[in-house]
């Protein structure tokens, strides 16, 4: 079992280190000695692969990532975390950390400099408050890397994962299906972390697509069409589309007739086909 699991050996790196969980930065670090194996092997990770990971916390996935992986990278955003690193992880050659935000952090350049021409996933057991952004950021860049696993809180997870069309999907459940194959690996209860948070969590992996699922000619205005259709999930599409995009619901009531739609139906019952067919005729 890794040291690195072991809550005294964490709690007596950090504490001489001066370092102290900060809420604002959404910190929990994972204790739970299985997770972390799992979510590297789940990843893919091998050793002609490189790995970006995005807030190491203490290192504990990071050293299971450098065991499999050729090379891994470590965005980490909380200079005080620094010498926590350079001591849990100095048994690896094969890790750079990097001070850097990973909401601003240029992630072509850092790939093209640190990995050259080698296979790239990203895995990251991310804070709460950062999910949707930097997952939804990943995506739209369209990056070089062959797949992005992440631990998330599990009412998150299973709405990324929702498909479309199914009753707990949701904006954010359209824009991952058209960048990936998303899947639910598996859940992690909150006592596998310190400190525990207040719900459970899950990990998941988006398989990057070469292709989205659905043609579109304006990637903007299909991403503006689900943003809207969901702005308003209670109500039905109609309304919720013509208040989102501003458009008279006479308008809105054309076009989904044209499309073949029920003026009752809800953003929820809507597939990626269906979607791009509004934003076509709009």
């Amino acid at each position: 079992m890794s040291k690195l699991t072991d809550i005294n050996y964490v709690k007596g790196v950090l504490s001489r280190h001066g370092f102290t969980f900060s809420k604002a930065l959404g910190q929990n670090f994972l204790i739970n000695p299985s997770v972390c194996p799992k979510m590297a092997e789940m990843s893919g990770a091998d050793e002609s692969t490189g790995v970006i990971e995005i807030g190491p916390g203490a290192g504990v996935l990071t050293s299971e990532l450098a065991q499999r992986a050729a090379k891994v990278v470590a965005v980490e955003l909380d200079k005080r975390l620094l010498p926590v690193l350079s001591e849990t992880l100095g048994d690896y050659d094969n890790v750079k950390v990097v001070n850097d935000d990973a909401m601003k952090l240029d992630f072509h350049e850092l790939i093209r400099e640190e990995f050259g021409d080698r296979d790239v996933i990203i895995c990251a057991n991310l804070p709460y408050y950062i999910t949707s952004p930097i997952i939804m950021r990943l995506l739209e860049e369209k990056l070089p890397i062959r797949s992005l696993t992440v631990m998330v809180q599990k009412e998150a997870a299973e709405r990324i994962c929702a498909r479309p069309g199914t009753r707990a999907s949701g904006a954010i459940s359209a824009a991952v299906h058209y960048y990936s194959d998303p899947k639910l690996l598996f859940k992690v209860s909150a006592g596998s972390f310190l400190p525990a948070p207040k719900v459970d969590s899950a990990v998941i992996r988006l398989d990057i697509l070469h292709e989205p699922p659905v043609q579109v000619t304006d990637e903007a205005k299909f991403f503006q069409v689900v943003r809207a259709a969901f702005l308003q999930r209670r109500k039905t599409l109609s309304n919720s589309l013509s208040a989102g995009l501003s458009l008279p619901k006479s308008e809105i009531n054309e076009k989904l007739t044209q499309a073949g739609i029920q003026l009752t139906a809800r953003a929820e019952e809507m597939t990626m086909q269906q979607f791009a067919d509004i934003a076509a005729l709009l």
